[in-house]
């Protein structure tokens, strides 16, 4: 447990996610054995690593639903990372690409 967490990972909010990235995957239904490997891993990976970037930008107080921020992240995988950055870093390009006009 403690070397996991040495390289930043957090068994409960991985756990979260797995169960969250298994739940999209029954709902959308696993196309092949790849795919279905990659959106579990994609699942925990964002959950453990989003979390605390999610609960702290959305200025959660309560430490006992990090968890449940976690399966939501877990469920949403790919597609939520792909709409929170860009969300927040859609300003960059647009700045990018004015500069570059």
């Amino acid at each position: 447990m403690k070397l996991l967490e040495e390289f930043g990972i957090n068994i409960m909010q991985s756990v979260a996610g797995l169960f969250g990235a298994l739940l999209f995957l029954g709902k959308e239904g696993a196309k092949n054995l790849k795919q279905t490997f990659l959106s579990l891993i994609t699942g925990v990976a964002s959950a453990n690593y989003l979390t605390p970037v999610v609960v702290e930008m959305m200025s959660i107080q309560n430490s006992s639903y990090s968890n449940g921020v976690a399966f939501l992240l877990g469920y949403v995988g790919l597609k939520g990372v792909e709409k929170i950055s860009t969300k927040f870093f859609k300003n960059d390009k647009d700045n990018a690409n004015t500069s570059n006009n």
